[in-house]
């Protein structure tokens, strides 16, 4: 049986703390086991690689650092940029569904 998250993989996200607070990206993957997403744009840090037989030359790379879930808030209204905090609740034929609790327990699709 597939466990119902509540930040998933396509979700409009806001960042609430941190150097990058408010601003928004696209959710590109959810780490379950680091508790941590990829947000698209933000994260981005620069490494530089050391000569090696493969890469005699060295240079650098740009990699993906992933932000800790509880720094992300889902954006529930694209346009004023609301965000709200993700519930899960049972509907009538008791399948889990995410609701946005800001928005008076309204279905998140």
């Amino acid at each position: 049986m597939a466990t119902i998250k509540r930040i998933i993989k396509g979700d409009t996200v806001k960042l609430i703390s941190g150097a990058s607070k408010g601003t928004t990206g696209k959710v590109l993957t959810v780490l379950t086991k680091k508790n941590a997403v990829l947000v698209e744009g933000i994260g981005i840090l620069h490494r530089n690689i050391k000569p090696s037989q493969q890469n005699p030359r060295g240079g650098h790379k740009d990699i993906h650092v992933p932000t800790p879930i509880h720094k992300v808030a889902l954006v529930i209204d694209e346009k004023t940029s609301k965000t709200s905090r993700v519930g899960l609740t049972k509907n009538a034929e008791g399948n889990k569904t995410r609701v946005a609790r800001q928005n008076k327990d309204k279905e998140i699709k």
